[in-house]
Order: structure tokens, then sequence, then C-alpha cells
């Protein structure tokens, strides 16, 4: 069957039965059907037509190698014949396979969750962002629903409380992987994106998000790619977009650049090919020019510590001079170069013993001696290979060459060698550096492997300090820092105060000035690919001058290609499509091309956020009335892999448009959660000598080499802090969790978990693994336990399953008025939800849950409004569970936008206190009372109180004080104090 497909295959919904426009079917039936070239084919299996309720059944499975097993594992789910089928009904701990489906049909067709284009302004807003999920082929794993579920539960909650809630979804999907599997297929990407995205939407679906899917965007879309191309523009006209010639990573294989995070080991974190380093020309964005305001507006983010401190760390601003060096030859001759460093530490200018140049140094090759000049460029093509992370790696052996020529040291005459070092780059400060290797742990390294003098200039404020042993970088009091050739002398002089007098002597001899430096460089802004937005620039044949396009000709969209290989001469594939590249100057009327450099894949998720906001709007990139409303964004999840960049480059985007009048506030997110990563599960390994004999993980000798096998859970326990075989508990195993990766076979496909558990319990599960921050392992038997806890809410409510396994309708009986002791056990799970759910704190609040209905197994009756309370703050995490119990206690709508349930204070107020009870002054003891309690019930609890009481039996009572919720103070007749003993 599989081999008479010829295009691809659809899959139909096929209610059963015919619902009204009003009732969602019961239950959901998906058939799935196969297109050849010629008609319409079912999927058959022996020769029985299947309508299959699971929701997780994909179509991109049925076009796999693995359809008829994941057929074969719907069992009883698969309904041909019924007769025939009857007996692989499989019993199941609650429906979810009939509820889930119908749920989300409902939703989808009654469009439950669209935000109105129609502001409310009377309402509060809400608007909660997932960062943009590029859609791969691979499909989610379970890692990705984490942050997910918990912006959706936030976004249930927020709804239920009465906000204006945006809640959407969309795709960052344009860049180099879909563009490497085009190469490699000869498919489009376009195509592949397509399918990719249609597949990751279906899989959220059937997840239960409550996404408000007609706001949908995707970068490859020309309306929406039309707005980043006008932001380019609006740089553009500002200055703050311009080319220049750059080292960059070039990857002869992608024939392209790449950013330094997809360079590892000096190869493509794609495909492992080598990258060198090379200068190119190229777009750049000027993001240095808001590097203070970028770092300034952080203090008024509710972020994570953590990411705020990065962010500082990466803009790296720092105060300090920079001071100029003259060359000079190999006979102390004075030539017209100058070097110009920049330094934290201007007071060690003393210490100075040599100099360092980046390998792409812009005067490296008119410096270098003819002596040194073949180990010097073989210098410089080793560095190439290596990216910036690798050459500024702090572990790393330092390595470098002589260049043969010296500089002068104007602060105390002397002639110092100058060296090139790639773990100094042309990319930060000046591209040079004054090596003191007293006082810099880097610098000291580099001087003991190549036996240049060190010489302290600071001492720290207790005592000697051994400068030849390690580096001292902490201040002191200045020392060996005077000459009379500069007549600068700063000896006894703190750190401070010396920095501060060598600048003045800096700049007044002209050797130097103050300055401040940053680490910050400017946003390489292209990349040599075809799946990109096109720059809107052309270049005038004749004179090389860059134009923009007007903006009334956006979007500047893609020229069809068919080839999308990288070019022998380093062109981009852009440049293959003549007949787009070549054009005119709209005013001039002269022959130009176009730009075939293409934005980086960062450009369309910088500003997504802003078109969820108005996403149709075709005049401009968000309305006025719309971004004044939403903005900013109230909470923004993701992973902590884009703390840094992501949020830098799209901080700066925002700030532009706040400064052009876009937007209206001056930073897009209010709050940003990072979520952890989910591991896989658990391995258990256990060493073998190699004599072929197990070995106990505490008793591995390092000198021996031990094969390592993998344990069956089966066949381990626990055992104290470790874990063991079972059947030779003497072996301790070693436990090990990994990233959850393909190359591991760790991968866990939520498919598969909602098939076999449903998604409500994958989305509890997620969430009740443990805090959310943190990381955490993925474990079966976890999602067994909280499958297991939504099915006893399940028989609490509609009771248990007949002997076939099937559940009746409705509801057991619900009734009464409900008792002091249950309002109190309902309050406080409202209390503990709400409050949990609010601090994303999500684990324990499905505890607290747990807790109730515990409770309310053990009572005799179960009030209907108790009830109900609970399968409202049941609906965040639940939903489809939780929307079908409303269902059936009689509800004709969603509990969407249901009241969430109040605490009342009065339920969850203690009434008991704690009472301290006095014997003659002294306290004795306490005891627990009724905050109503009389002085003579606070009385008798004492007497009958174990550790109280030897103080009060028989004895005469003189007076009793009492202070109800207080105190209780009893005074013995004087004769009965013991005062000594005889």
């Amino acid at each position: 069957m599989l081999t008479q497909i010829q295009t691809f295959a659809q899959l139909h919904f096929i209610p059963s039965p015919s619902p009204s426009p009003s009732q969602p079917p019961t239950p959901l039936r998906r058939r799935i059907f196969l297109f050849s070239a010629h008609r319409r084919l079912p999927l058959r299996h022996h020769h029985n037509m299947f309508s299959i309720s699971s929701p997780a059944l994909r179509i991109t499975d049925c076009i796999s190698s693995r359809v008829n097993d994941k057929i074969g594992s719907v069992g009883g789910e698969a309904m041909g014949e019924e007769k025939e089928n009857a007996s692989k009904q499989v019993r199941r701990a609650y429906p979810f396979h009939e509820i889930e489906p119908k749920w989300q049909w409902y939703w989808e067709n009654n469009k439950t969750f669209r935000t109105p284009d129609a502001i409310d302004t009377s309402k509060p807003k809400f608007y909660v962002l997932d960062m943009f999920p590029y859609p791969s082929g691979a499909g989610l794993h379970v890692g990705h629903p984490l942050g997910y579920t918990a912006t959706d539960i936030l976004a249930r909650l927020k709804r239920m409380q009465g906000f204006n809630v945006l809640h959407p979804m969309g795709w960052d999907a344009f860049g180099l992987p879909a563009e490497q599997y085009a190469i490699e297929t000869g498919t489009h990407p376009k195509i592949t994106t397509i399918s990719n995205i249609n597949r990751f939407r279906t899989q959220l679906k059937s997840l239960g998000f409550s996404y408000d899917w007609d706001r949908e965007i995707s970068t490859t879309e020309p309306e929406y790619y039309k707005w980043t191309q006008w932001i380019f523009l609006q740089l553009l006209k500002r200055g703050l977009a311009y080319r220049a010639e750059v080292p960059v990573n070039w990857c002869p294989a992608l024939g392209t650049v790449l950013a330094n995070e997809e360079v590892i080991d000096g190869v493509s974190e794609r495909g492992g090919h080598p990258v060198i380093r090379k200068p190119m020309r190229q777009w750049m964005l000027k993001i240095t020019a808001y590097a203070d305001r970028l770092l300034e507006d952080l203090d008024d983010l509710d972020w994570p510590e953590s990411v705020k401190e990065m962010q500082r760390n990466w803009i790296g601003r720092s105060e300090g001079a920079e001071l100029e060096f003259c060359v000079v030859d190999t006979n102390g001759l004075q030539r017209d170069n100058k070097i110009t460093v920049y330094t934290t530490r201007p007071d060690t200018i003393f210490g100075a013993t040599y100099l360092v140049v980046a390998p792409e140094h812009v005067l490296l090759s008119s410096i270098v001696s003819d002596a040194q000049r073949k180990q010097v460029e073989e210098y410089k093509e080793i560095a190439s290979r290596k990216s910036d992370l690798e050459r500024t790696e702090l572990q790393k052996e330092k390595t470098g060459v002589f260049t043969g020529c010296y500089a002068r040291n104007a602060a105390n005459g002397k002639d110092i060698p100058i060296w090139v070092a790639d773990y100094v780059l042309g990319s930060y400060g000046t591209g040079a550096i004054m090596a003191v290797p007293a006082h810099d742990t880097r610098d000291h390294e580099f001087a003991l492997k190549y036996s240049i003098p060190i010489c302290g200039v600071v001492t720290p404020d207790n005592g000697n300090f051994s400068y030849f042993e390690k580096a001292y970088s902490g201040e002191g009091k200045m020392i060996n820092s005077s000459s009379s050739v500069s007549g600068l002398d700063i000896n006894g002089l703190s750190s401070k105060e010396a920095a501060l007098r060598v600048i003045e002597w800096l700049e007044k001899t002209q050797n130097g000035m103050k300055k401040v430096n940053y680490k910050l460089r400017d946003w390489l802004f292209a990349r040599q690919r075809y799946w990109g937005e096109p720059i809107p620039v052309i270049f005038v044949d004749d004179t090389g001058e860059g134009i923009p396009i007007p903006e009334v000709e956006l979007p500047l969209t893609l020229p069809e290609l068919d080839e999308f290989t990288p070019t022998v001469t380093g062109e981009p594939p852009l440049s293959k499509a003549l007949s787009w590249v070549k054009t005119v100057d709209p005013v001039s009327g002269k022959p130009a091309r176009r730009e075939t450099n293409t934005m980086p894949q960062w450009a369309g998720s910088c500003w997504y956020y802003l078109r969820f906001m108005d996403p149709k709007n075709s005049k401009e990139l968000v309305g006025r009335e719309k971004e004044t409303y939403w903005s900013p964004v109230d909470v923004y999840v993701g992973g902590a892999e884009h703390a840094v960049l992501h949020l830098l480059y799209a901080r700066f985007w925002h700030k532009v448009l706040y400064d052009i009048g876009v937007v209206s506030t001056k930073e897009p997110f209010k709050c940003v959660i990072n979520q952890g990563i989910i591991l896989g599960e658990v391995q258990y390994m256990a060493y073998r000598d190699p004599d072929g004999y197990l070995v106990s993980a505490d008793s591995v000798d390092v000198t021996i080499e031990y094969g390592q096998e993998r344990i069956a859970e089966e066949n381990v326990m626990k055992s104290g802090d470790s874990f063991v075989l079972k059947d030779n508990p003497n072996i301790r195993l070693i436990t090990r969790a990994h990233k959850m990766s393909k190359s591991r076979g760790n991968v866990i496909n939520p498919d598969d978990v909602v098939l076999e558990y449903g998604a409500d319990s994958l989305r509890l599960y997620e969430m009740f693994m443990g805090p959310f921050r943190d990381s955490k392992t993925w474990s079966t038997s976890g999602i067994e336990g909280v499958h297991r806890f939504l099915a006893r809410v399940w028989r609490l409510i509609v009771g248990s399953p007949s002997p076939d396994g099937k559940f009746k309708d409705g509801t057991v009986n619900l009734d009464g008025e409900p008792s002091m002791e249950q309002l109190q056990c309902l309050h406080r799970c409202i209390d503990k939800v709400t409050e949990e759910i609010e601090g994303t704190r999500f684990n324990t609040g499905i505890s607290a849950m747990m807790e109730f209905v515990n409770a309310a197994y053990k009572w005799d009756k179960l009030p209907k409004s108790v009830i109900e309370t609970f399968v409202l703050l049941l609906s965040p995490y639940a939903p489809h569970m939780a929307e079908e119990l409303w269902s059936r206690l009689g509800h004709p709508t969603s509990l969407a936008y249901e009241s969430f349930p109040k605490v009342n204070p009065a339920y969850i107020k203690e009434s008991t206190v704690v009472l301290p009870v006095q014997i003659n002054g002294k306290t004795r003891g306490t005891i627990q009372v009724e905050e109503a309690c009389t002085e003579e019930d606070a009385f008798r609890l004492a007497s009958l109180d174990s550790k109280l009481s030897k103080f009060l039996a028989g004895k005469n009572i003189k007076k009793r004080i009492y202070v109800p919720g207080k105190i209780l103070n009893v005074i013995l007749d004087a004769q009965n104090v013991k005062v000594g003993q005889r």
C-alpha cells in the first residue's frame, strides 16, 4: 500500500455520530486517507478500514516505514468490524482517548481561545509568550512542552481571573537547517518548512494548548518579513546599519558565515565542517550605540539575576585607558607605527614587559620582521581555524610567536617585545594588549612558557608576594613604578590613586587617554544563504553605491531557486538568480544589482512579539492602540540558551523602535523565565574488568581500562544513597542522565506518551517532575503516577467502570451542603493552587490537589459545589478532563471563562492557637486550644497535659491569670511552693 503513495497524505476528521454545530462529536474519530496519483485510497489493515480515535497518530507517521507498527499499537482503538475488534478493547484508567479529541475539536470549532481584535480596555491584560520555536522535521520531543505547558497554565488562570489574555504561537522558520536539508534532498526549503510547521502545529494542538491560532505567524511569509525589511531600512536611515570588512567565521563546505555559537572546536555545529577566520565585507548593525542603555535598563527588569548578569558580562562595560606604544626595530630605531592598547589597569604600566597583538591586527603585516614573517604567517593560518570562544578559553594552553619587533613603553623608556597570540581578539578593544605577567593570569602563563621577564608593580596590603609562582591580580600599593625618563612616579600610591595619576600623565603627554570600553561588538548581520530574508538594498553598477529600495516596494521576496549549493567563489546562492539580481536604480534608472546576502535567522525573531499584537495589519508593523495596550510582554518563557543573544538583539531592536515612535515601552519583556531542561531517563551502568568480571563502582582502579554496560532498571535496586544490582548488592552502579538527543537515542516522542497516557497526563507530569526552573530527569514510572492520580479524580466524580471497562455517563450522586471540614479542605486547596500557579511553582500546586483528592475519598458525601470548584482548580493543568467533568456536572459551555475560585480567608484561618502556660510566672509548657477557649477549659487542658500536670496535681491554686489566646498563668499557694530541700 505504501508503495502507491505518489504525493502526500491528508488527515480527515470524521465525527461520529454527526454532531450539531453546538455539540462536539463524542468520540472524535480520525480517518486517514492516502492519496495516489489517480484516486483517494483509504489506509487499510487486514482489509478493514480503521477509524482512529487517538490524537497521537500523526500523518507523518503514516508516511514513515513505521506506519504498520503505529497502527498495530493502537490496539483496541482500531474500530473496523466491531465483533472482530471487541476482544482488542483496552481497559483504560479513564477514557482520555475519547475526551481529548472531543474537546480539542470543541475549542477549535468554537474558537474558544481567540483573542478579539477589538480591545476591551476596561479589563486588565495578560500577554504570555513562548520563545519562538524552530519547526524541525524531527517534531517535538517531551522537552518542548515543558515551557509550553507552563505558559498555558498561566494563560488559562488569567482568563478565568477576568484578564484579556494574549497567548499566541508562531514559527521562527528561516535558517540553515532547512537550507541544508534542501541541499541534501533537492527539496525546496519552503516545502520542508511548511511540512515541519504542520507537524509541530498538529502536535501542539494534540496537547490542548490554548493558543489563539488565528494569530499564527511565520518568519518565512512575505507578509511578515516585509516588516523585518522595513525595520532594517529604519536602521539604515539612522546609520545603525552599515557595511564593513570584518573577520568572520567562514565555513567553505556550508558556503556561509557562522556565528560564534555555531562553531564548536573549530568545526561547524551542523555537519562538523572546518571553519576558518577570514575578512569579508559584511552588513553590520551598530548595537554598540545602545550599549549603555542596554546595560542600565536591566536593573528595572523582573528577570533571573543570572540572565541579567550574563547580559552585563556580554556587554562588558569597563573603564580604563588607551595607551600608545611606538614601534621600534631591532636596532632601537623608532618607526612611524604606533600600537594602541586598552587596559583596565593603567596603574600597572610599569609592569608591562611585552605587547601582544591579535593574529588579525591590521598592523601585524607591517611590523613583523623578515626573519619572523614565515612563522607569523603560519601562526595566523592556524588561528584562523579557531572560533573566538576557543581562543579565549581560560583552560587552553597559550600559544604565540615573536614578531621580531619591539615597542617603547613611554612610562619608563624601555623597549619590550611584540608578540602575536590568539588569546587576544581583534574584535575586542584595540586588538592589542600590554601584557603585565605579574598581575594577569593569562599573561603570566604566557611569560613563563616563553621566558619573558616578570616585574611586580603592585604589592598586596597583607605582605610580600611571589610573582614568579603566580600572578597577583588584586589591588594594593604601587612598587617599582617610577622613572626619571618620563617623570612619572606612582610609588606608594594605592592602585586606584595610581590609575588616576597615570591617566592624567597620559593625557598631558599625549600618550593616551581615559577610555570606556565594551566587550560587545557590532552585530554581524549577513549570511551567505538562500533561506533567509532578502536585504532590501541595491548597488549601482558604475559607482557601487548602496541604495535602499523604496518602502512601497516591500516586501522584496525571495526568488525561486532550484539549486541551493554554495558557490565555489563564496558568492551567496542568491547570486545564481540572475534575473532577480539584475535591476535598476529607481531614481537614476542606471543598472544595478541586488544585495545577495540574506539576513541571519535572528532577524525575524527579534520583533515577532509585536506582530502577534496585530498580525493582519498590512499598513504598519503594529497599530498604536494595540501596541500601547498589550506592551510589554508580561511573561516570556524559554530556554536559558537564549539568555544573551536573542534577548539582547530583541532589546536592541525594541529600543530603536521606541526611539522612532513605533513602540511605547523601553523594554519588550517585563518578566523572563527560563525553564529547566528535561534529561533522558536515568541509565544504570556497571563496570566490567578486562577479564569480564563485574566491578563495583567504588572499587574501580583508575589504572585499569574497564568496559561499561547498561543494566535494565528491573535488575536494579536502591541501597542507601546508591544503586546496586539486585542479584549482587555488592556491585554498586553508576547512574547518569543525558540531555535528550537523536544521537543518544534517548528522545521521548510526546505522540507516544499521549497515545498511551493522554495529553493531560503528559502536561501534569511535566509540571510535577520538580521545580519549573530546574533540570529534571524523565521517568516512565513518574508519568504512570500522575496518570493514576487523574484516574482517581475521574472515579471520584464519575464512578468506577463497569466490568467491560466502560464508564457511565454523568457523575456519581453529588448532593448535600458542604461541611466546615470540607470547606476548609477546599479553600486550603484554592489558596495553595492559586499561589503556586502565580509563583510558577506548578509541582507544589499539583501536590495540593492530590491532598484534596485524598481527603475527598474519605468523605461520606460529595457536595456538588465543592466538586465543581475543584474541577475549576484542575482545569489549567488538565483542561480536557476538567472540561468533560464540567460538562457532566450540567454546564452547557466551556469552563475556559468561568471565574477561577477565590479563597475565603475565614476557611483557612487557623482556629486553634498555641497557648503558653506559666506556673508562678515561669513558662513550663504549652497547650493547643481553640481561639474562643474559656479559662476553665484552658486550665482543664493544662491539668491533663502530661508535662504540666506534675506541677499542678495536688496543689492549692491561689489564682489564675488568663489572657485569651495569649497566656495562662497559674499562681500556686505559697505553702505548696518548694523553696529548698531538707
